[in-house]
């Protein structure tokens, strides 16, 4: 498949991508990645590796698409977990963690 990473053309193949990543060791994934035999890689390793171009050279969205037409699997940047609602405390239990002593339990 031709394809256009940071302004250059490039005939990339799934196979050939496959070779290219064998024996390559994935880096921790902290934004957009994609599966790759049975190993999750940053989408920027994966354009580093296949192109040989620095990773400011092209962006992440670049390889994504690629690497969705070739028929890979690609996972958006992992969402961080929504804080969750303080526990509203009633006012004895308020007044008890004040003063110091255990909050009565209710009944």
């Amino acid at each position: 498949m031709r394809c256009v990473i940071a302004r250059y053309p490039f005939e990339l193949t799934r196979n050939g991508v496959l070779a290219a990543m064998a024996g390559v060791r994935p880096e921790p994934v902290s934004g957009d990645s994609v599966t790759i035999g049975r190993r999750r890689y940053p989408v920027m390793q994966v354009g580093e590796v296949i192109t040989r171009q620095d990773r400011r050279d092209f962006t992440g969205g670049e390889v994504t698409r690629a690497m969705t037409h070739l028929g890979f699997t690609c996972h958006r940047r992992p969402e961080a977990p929504a804080p969750q609602a303080p526990r509203t405390l009633t006012p004895l239990q308020v007044a008890s963690a004040l003063l110091g002593s255990p909050a009565p339990r209710d009944a």
